[in-house]
């Protein structure tokens, strides 16, 4: 993905990606960083330039091991050290290439760091409200033609949306993609393409009439509430697992 990032673009990630040589590279491109800060970095606020009450600017150096993965010449390459900023904002110490309190904000670089929580939200929709979770082709040619109708479905949701947001004056994201989804699958079953313009207009009022809630800092569990049930997989086709059925009955539950 880096070949498709652009000078001036600003990349949101999580601490997995904070690496000293991932950094290093989006700056050699340009493209500004705001990272969660990575759980095996310790961060000092005591150290380095103060920019304010937990916020500062301090300087990364090049491991001195290079990673198995590198050859010699890339990490020869590699700049010996960068100025970085930290700053701790909402529970989470956040790394960034913003150096300048003044032109960005602590509190501007916490708001762009939460939309990466959008990405989130975007897979849930793909794998969950879509259904793309489990594929049922049987081959990896054909699975992989599924999961292209599935982003195309989801491309054309999201562009509904958008054109429903314009007409409402309002932005993509308050928009809920299930809702969108849901009146799209009822409306396309009755509705007669007569006359199209008034038809698709009001479906972008529908559309838009229903806004998504404004829930900051949302924290949900990562659990399934439901508890799956004590069946083994289908290994084998249905018609000689029913076949094994009815000569052996039903196998005994394993407790």
């Amino acid at each position: 993905m880096l070949d498709t990032l652009q000078p001036g673009d600003i990349v949101l990630a999580d601490r997995y990606y904070a690496s000293y040589w991932l950094i290093a590279e989006l700056i050699s491109r340009n493209v500004h960083v705001i990272f969660g800060q990575h759980a095996a970095r310790k961060t000092d606020f005591r150290k380095g330039k103060r920019l304010g009450a937990r916020d500062h600017v301090v300087e990364w150096t090049k491991p001195r091991v290079r990673p198995k993965w590198m050859k010699q010449e890339e990490y020869d390459n590699y700049p010996q050290a960068f100025s970085i900023r930290e700053t701790r904002s909402n529970g989470k110490i956040l790394v960034t290439t913003f150096l300048s309190a003044k032109e960005v904000s602590k509190k501007e670089i916490s708001t762009l760091f939460i939309q990466r929580w959008h990405v989130e939200l975007d897979l849930r929709n793909i794998k969950t409200t879509l259904g793309m979770e489990k594929l049922s082709c049987m081959t990896p040619e054909m699975n992989v033609k599924e999961m292209w109708s599935y982003f195309l479905g989801y491309n054309l949701i999201r562009l509904l949306m958008c054109e429903a947001a314009e007409e409402a004056d309002i932005v993509p994201r308050q928009i809920s993609f299930k809702h969108t989804l849901q009146l799209w699958n009822s409306w396309s079953l009755w509705v007669r393409w007569a006359d199209e313009i008034k038809q698709m207009n009001m479906l972008y009022v529908l559309i838009a009439e229903q806004r998504v809630g404004d829930r900051p800092d949302r924290v949900e569990p990562r659990a399934v509430k439901r508890r799956p049930k004590p069946y083994p997989r289908l290994m084998k086709p249905r018609e000689e697992a029913r076949e094994n059925v009815r000569r052996y009955g039903h196998p005994k539950k394993i407790r």
